[in-house]
């Protein structure tokens, strides 16, 4: 918070105290922005900001913000919900409506610009800004009207080209911080960008072209199980652990592998092609039942269509800054049951990227449920958790007892 010009208080990704306000604010002193006069400015007439809004992508993806978020922001919630763009313009202002009329006399509006060069430091803007979720609470706030709000945001990513296409915004009070407001920010931006991905892949391929019983991209689930989890228009099938390993490579490397590359991957050795010939020739067979318009190319191998892969999506999220969402979203280790080096590198990678993304995010909670349900013989969370807790966190007695037992 903002007293007397120091910032105090922790950040949620780590760092100094409040070392994200503190760098915000120094960008809105570089641009000469005063906290008593930095506004958004006259919004855009209804005429143009219409036009705007229908040609907007987050348009398509309305119906699932406005049932994920807008739909338990009615009257009385004490909750606003915007939807921006990627230049900082707010497109749809929505929720509680006696908070919504309240956030008017700050010009928070449809059609108006709340980037961060135009009002300074505000979650929507710096959100923007950073492409990484931000809380801002109360007095944190650049300009002094916004300083009686607080305000969580999450940006927006097209799955397709990884651009920032909008931002998602809760404001309101102490609640738009509170715990809950950042992990459902996270999920939602999740939901759109996935929506939209589908929508992308439904709208490029002709119905006459489509491959009978693939209507949305195929989900291929292989974090944690030992039978790859393939989902196909709703219908989903268990696939033995070497066709899951198959299918998990070929979605992994989007691009192809050589049959010398795949038995390498495989088996560990480029002249196993004759084994992985006849593989794939049964993982064609398994798939023509199930989904056909997903069976393999060859020379290289690869997939006709793209598969959502769901370590894919985990990456993702951890790319955005959504360390929650994504430990959430790990339930094991990908195919843990398969000895395949190419499956053992992804394992490796995805593991070592979700453990290096929690240790930097100075988050006490995160890194304690990371230790209890992923790593529970790793001390590094733990003394990283130790470290950042205050010396009267009741949790620490726990932490140097779970310490001590690795001893």
């Amino acid at each position: 918070m903002a007293t007397g010009g120091r910032m105090t208080g922790e950040t949620r990704r780590g760092g100094s105290a409040r070392r994200l306000v503190a760098e915000s604010w120094a960008r809105a002193s570089a641009r000469r922005l005063a906290p008593d006069r930095a506004e958004p400015g006259a919004p855009l007439d209804d005429d143009l900001l219409a036009e705007v809004r229908r040609t907007h992508p987050l348009a398509a993806a309305l119906p699932v913000i406005r049932s994920l978020l807008v739909r338990d922001a009615d009257d009385g919630s004490g909750v606003v919900v915007a939807v921006g763009d990627a230049a900082g313009r707010l497109l749809w202002v929505e929720g509680d409506r006696t908070l919504v009329r309240r956030a008017e006399a700050m010009r928070f509006v449809a059609g108006a610009d709340w980037s961060e060069a135009r009002v300074g430091t505000s979650a929507p803007g710096t959100a923007l800004a950073l492409d990484a979720p931000v809380q801002i609470a109360g007095g944190e706030h650049f300009a002094v009207q916004v300083q009686q709000w607080s305000c969580t945001a999450v940006p927006v990513h097209d799955l397709r080209t990884h651009e920032t296409i909008g931002v998602l915004d809760i404001t309101g009070g102490p609640d738009a911080v509170g715990p809950r407001a950042l992990p459902l920010l996270e999920a939602t931006a999740a939901a759109v960008e996935r929506e939209l991905l589908l929508q992308h892949l439904q709208r490029g391929r002709p119905r006459r072209q489509r491959p009978p019983g693939v209507a949305r991209a195929p989900r291929l689930s292989v974090l944690g199980l030992d039978q790859a989890e393939l989902t196909v228009d709703g219908r989903s099938v268990a696939l033995s652990v070497r066709h899951a390993e198959l299918l998990t490579l070929l979605a992994w490397h989007r691009t192809g592998l050589s049959a010398e590359r795949l038995a390498e991957l495989v088996h560990g050795r480029a002249d196993a092609t004759a084994t992985v010939r006849p593989e794939m020739v049964r993982l064609r067979h398994v798939l023509s039942g199930t989904a056909p318009g997903l069976a393999p190319l060859a020379r290289p191998y690869r997939l006709p269509v793209p598969v959502d892969l769901d370590v894919r999506q985990l990456l993702a999220m951890l790319d955005r800054g959504a360390h929650r969402a994504a430990l959430e979203a790990y339930r094991g280790e990908v195919l843990p049951a398969s000895v395949a080096p190419g499956i053992e590198e992804i394992r490796e990678e995805v593991g070592g990227r979700l453990r290096e993304a929690l240790l930097e995010s100075a988050a006490p909670d995160l890194l304690l449920s990371y230790a209890e349900r992923v790593a529970p013989a790793d001390p590094e969370p733990l003394v990283t958790a130790l470290r950042l807790l205050p010396a009267r966190s009741p949790k620490r007695a726990g932490i140097v007892a779970r310490l001590d037992a690795m001893v």
